[in-house]
């Protein structure tokens, strides 16, 4: 029973993300988080335009909001909009990139290949790029682009690497684009966690030393005497 429960809010969140989505087609949106409440139902968007999401006033907020109670029956809805300062990190927007100069003719291999090096630049741990679908010819193939290291099994793929999908739409048909990025690695960061902790060790060490021989030396000197 409570299985059926999870994936029928799993459903409903994949169907409200879909709509937010649909909503705000000309913004740039990225991860969108619901948080489920006893009081409301928080909807954070992420976005590199929000102006285009907030509307004139507020405008698209306050009809988004309305649309929300409505068809999917949310009391009490509230949508927050916070600003991705570093889109090239973000897997959704690189995705809707990737989609948009496809469908203006831009080489695939081109693109695949700047849009790694802008993810790694960003400060990526590693990324992929997948294209899916007839890049040229009748035939439809996969091309994979990758940098770094990323984590394709196990709970860091799961923790650490964020994924986005867009699909573009080309004279020869439709491409799915698919990025993966892991912007950080758990065991690298207790690793480096573990090197920094040491250093300062150490170094409190070095400082203790002068005032344990300032301490003794006049021992030294009586013993000398």
């Amino acid at each position: 029973m409570k299985e059926r429960i999870f994936i029928q809010k799993a459903k409903e969140n994949v169907g409200l993300e879909e709509f937010i989505r649909g909503q705000f087609k000309q913004a740039k949106c990225g991860k969108i988080e619901v948080q489920h409440t006893p009081i409301v139902t928080r909807i954070i968007i992420y976005t590199t335009t929000p102006g285009l999401v907030i509307g004139a006033g507020g405008e698209r907020i306050r009809e988004t909001t309305e649309q929300l109670r409505q068809k999917f029956s949310i009391e009490n809805p509230q949508i927050d909009v916070q600003k991705i300062d570093n889109p090239d990190a973000d897997p959704h927007i690189v995705a809707q990139n990737i989609a948009n100069a496809l469908e203006t003719g831009v080489n695939y291999k081109r693109l695949g290949n700047f849009y790694v090096e802008k993810i790694m630049e960003a400060g990526a741990v590693g990324c992929e790029i997948v294209f899916s679908g007839k890049m040229s010819g009748q035939r439809s193939r996969k091309e994979r682009f990758t940098a770094g290291y990323l984590k394709k099994a196990g709970d860091p793929a799961l923790k650490d690497v964020i994924k986005g999908f867009a699909v573009a739409n080309p004279r020869l048909g439709n491409i799915g684009v698919t990025v993966k990025i892991m912007i950080r690695h758990a065991d690298i960061m207790q690793r480096a966690k573990k090197i920094i902790e040491s250093k300062e060790a150490a170094e409190e060490k070095a400082k203790e030393k002068p005032e344990v021989a300032a301490a003794e030396s006049p021992v030294a000197e009586a013993a000398r005497q």
